[in-house]
């Protein structure tokens, strides 16, 4: 009996070890690659990356303003777009599920969470750019919505399906409708969560280039408007990156740093979301 209880305390601690140390390499991987991402970008970034257009291929300078503004309308026009489409159809399948439909919704939401970014470029490609007969904000926009609508469908879903249906049943049982109930009750309870859940995706589709490279293509100038080509971060990044260039390596660098950042910045807001109780308030 002793010398079986050895052997288990033995195979736990050898397996226990390996696990640390596989953990510990696997973060250690991550942290190498951040800190030199942060080492190159970091004496890469200026003031004029912020503040000035690119200049033409062979010219030291210039930066990447137009591709910052770019990235942040097309990103902020993709959330306008995806998240309340996301956030009704996981209502649906939470509250209002049926047989018929809402088993082809969740297998639709599943399905597009796991197609590769790339197709759904392409598709965005044949749908909106063909037809306008021009790459554009917009187009890049409804890609990226794509992409985020079954993340938040998903997430909605699972927050609202965990809050207890003592909460509902007791509003319903007070003479709430349905709708009222969900919007007073239901969706509070889970907002925190809800809410983790959208800003995570908005972080995730604000990485994405391969999307951009069939939609809204790119532009070394300021965009006309959201039906004119137009520059993105992770496009700009792209192409700096696999130039000839050292000035553009150096620019790709800095232009890495500043999304990785705001991808930080978003994961942080959403455990602060989740671990600070911040919730939508009750009307």
């Amino acid at each position: 009996m002793n010398h079986r209880l050895l052997w288990r305390k033995a195979v736990n601690g050898v397996m226990l070890g390996l696990t640390g140390l596989f953990t510990f390499i696997t973060v250690s991987v991550l942290f190498l690659i951040l800190g030199y991402l942060i080492y190159n970008g970091g004496k890469s970034l200026d003031w004029n990356f912020f503040t000035k257009l690119p200049l033409p291929p062979g010219e030291v300078g210039g930066g990447m303003a137009n591709a910052i503004v770019g990235s942040i309308g097309i990103v902020t026009l993709a959330s306008l777009i995806g998240l309340p489409f996301g956030f009704l159809a996981g209502v649906y399948l939470s509250e209002f599920e049926d047989r018929g439909l809402a088993p082809a919704v969740r297998y639709v939401a599943d399905l597009l969470n796991g197609v590769p970014s790339i197709v759904v470029g392409i598709l965005a490609w044949g749908l909106l750019v063909v037809p306008m007969k021009t790459f554009s904000a917009v187009s890049g926009s409804v890609a990226l919505a794509v992409m985020l609508i079954p993340v938040v469908t998903r997430q909605t879903e699972q927050f609202l399906r965990e809050v207890p249906n003592s909460l509902r049943e007791g509003a319903l049982a007070l003479g709430a409708s349905k709708w009222k109930m969900i919007a007073t009750v239901a969706v509070p309870a889970g907002s925190k969560g809800i809410l983790t859940g959208m800003i995570l995706g908005v972080a995730r589709i604000a990485g994405e280039a391969a999307p951009l490279l069939f939609t809204a293509l790119n532009n070394q100038f300021w965009s006309s408007g959201p039906l004119q080509p137009t520059a993105s971060l992770p496009v700009m990044i792209f192409y700096r990156a696999t130039g000839p260039y050292d000035d553009w390596h150096r620019q790709a660098w800095a232009a890495g740093l500043v999304l990785i950042g705001l991808v930080l910045i978003a994961n942080i807001a959403a455990r602060l979301v989740l671990t600070r109780g911040i919730s939508v308030p009750r009307g």
